[in-house]
């Protein structure tokens, strides 16, 4: 039968299976691809080296490291302040996707200007990724309340782990293009071999950090143009014309004075925001631990690949897997080996080794993040999606401040990335326990409940 306007396209088995069946939901997970350009290049391997070993020339390695480990604590302490304000204000203004272009810009046009940073300059080098970080996280606040809108209850889990497949095949491409930059320069006709100044030399890598921007911004499109903005919702002692921060603010005020009504999504944001303290210090302090350890650029960036492009079909298995013993208990499995993780990193000697912490590493990322992304969206109320992902922000980035912290307190005092690195599991079994209180049905009703009542604004 020829399709109709009544009838739509009966969507592929596989595109279906995966979670990327309508054409909105691909356009979203699009945004994943373009920004994790920023998570890969950025965050977890080449500024993060070029910030310690460039950008922090003159200074002693441990204090370039620390200059990195604080510059993540501020940008997480920016974004707790303003993504719940945000995030409410876009629910009662339905303007999640204005936030989400600002953001968006914001990050582009940072992730661009990192290429001026001169060797020394440690200031305007931690600036960028302080304002990098709050885009990034920022953007990611108003694109994850756009979940539950496109998604419908079942399908949650499937599209959230497709968002991450698709950051992590479009975050590894551009990271392979810029390793064929920094390590054959001369095939792009960029200055190559000896006798060259720190700027010639730096060129790839900060040309690098244009090419991140350039790939965020041209995927981001199609969910500008694919993916609507949600329909304002009004609670019933709200009206239309009322000014939309005094709204917002009243909105953040009784959320937290109700939170007790959503009790497991407070339990589901205190048990990520614990867990995830270990994840992203991981990601960020990776490519540091191996530098320490002596491994070369090369080795570094060819583990983070590894993880990039192991974490697609992994990512991609874990909503499967999902679908067949629950979002939580996948969870659980992911965080176990994370626990793995740390021990291994504390005993690891070889390069081989170290491969093979990167494959571990891409079985669990991208499914422990996506499930925990997409367990919450399905206990929050659908009107409320961009306050409520303003807090998982809040608890998030508190998840990027504390473990970041420990690790780089801990390097200054035994100056041992081995150390600092085996400290992270404390943050892994601290979250497990406090997962293992989350109701997640008792959380859904919750949040269909809080829905049922509601009008069009």
């Amino acid at each position: 039968m020829v399709p109709t306007a009544e009838t739509p396209p009966t969507p592929h088995p596989l595109l279906e299976r995966l979670g990327l069946h309508r054409r909105e939901l691909r356009a979203w997970a699009l945004y994943d691809w373009g920004i994790s350009a920023a998570q890969t290049v950025i965050f977890a391997s080449v500024f993060q080296i070029f910030f310690v070993t460039y950008a922090a020339h003159g200074l002693g390695k441990t204090e370039g490291q620390q200059w990195w480990g604080y510059a993540n604590v501020l940008g997480a302490v920016f974004v707790a302040l303003l993504a719940p304000v945000l995030g409410a204000i876009a629910d009662v203004r339905a303007s999640k996707k204005q936030f989400l272009g600002a953001f968006t810009i914001l990050g582009v046009g940072a992730t661009a200007a990192m290429s001026t940073i001169g060797q020394g300059d440690i200031l305007l080098a931690t600036v960028l990724l302080v304002v990098t970080l709050v885009a990034a996280t920022g953007s990611m606040t108003f694109y994850e309340s756009l979940l539950p809108h496109i998604a419908r209850g079942h399908e949650v889990d499937r599209v959230s782990t497709a968002g991450y497949a698709l950051g992590y095949v479009g975050g590894g491409i551009l990271l392979a293009l810029n390793l064929l930059l920094i390590q054959f320069p001369a095939a792009f006709g960029l200055p190559a071999g000896e006798g060259l100044t720190a700027a010639q030399a730096s060129l790839p890598a900060r040309l690098g950090f244009v090419s991140v921007g350039l790939w965020w911004l041209l995927f981001s499109i199609p969910l500008f143009r694919r993916v609507a903005e949600p329909a304002q919702l009004l609670e019933t002692d709200e009206h239309r014309g009322a000014a939309p921060w005094r709204v917002a603010l009243t909105r953040l005020g009784e959320t937290l004075r109700a939170l007790r009504t959503y009790q497991q999504a407070f339990l589901m944001m205190l048990a990520f925001m614990i867990y995830n303290e270990g994840i992203q210090t991981v990601i960020r302090m990776g490519a540091m631990f191996g530098e320490d350890l002596g491994f070369s650029q090369g080795a570094l960036m060819g583990a983070i690949l590894l993880v990039q492009f192991i974490g697609v079909p992994c990512a991609f298995a874990f909503g499967l897997i999902a679908g067949r013993v629950g979002a939580k208990r996948a969870v659980f499995a992911g965080l176990a080996v994370y626990v793995g993780i740390c021990v291994f990193a504390y005993r690891m000697q070889t390069v081989q080794q170290f491969y093979l912490l990167a494959v571990l590493v891409g079985l669990v990322q991208g499914g422990t993040q996506a499930l925990s992304r997409s367990l919450f969206a399905s206990m929050i109320p659908r009107h409320k999606s961009g306050e409520f992902f303003g807090f998982f922000s809040v608890f998030a980035k508190f998840g990027g401040i504390a473990g970041p912290l420990v690790f780089t307190l801990m390097l200054g005092e035994t100056e041992s990335t081995r150390t600092a690195m085996l400290s992270v599991i404390v943050f892994f079994v601290a979250g497990i326990l406090v997962l293992t209180r989350v109701d997640v049905a008792a959380g859904v009703r919750a949040a269909e409940a809080a829905d049922a009542d509601l009008r069009p604004g």
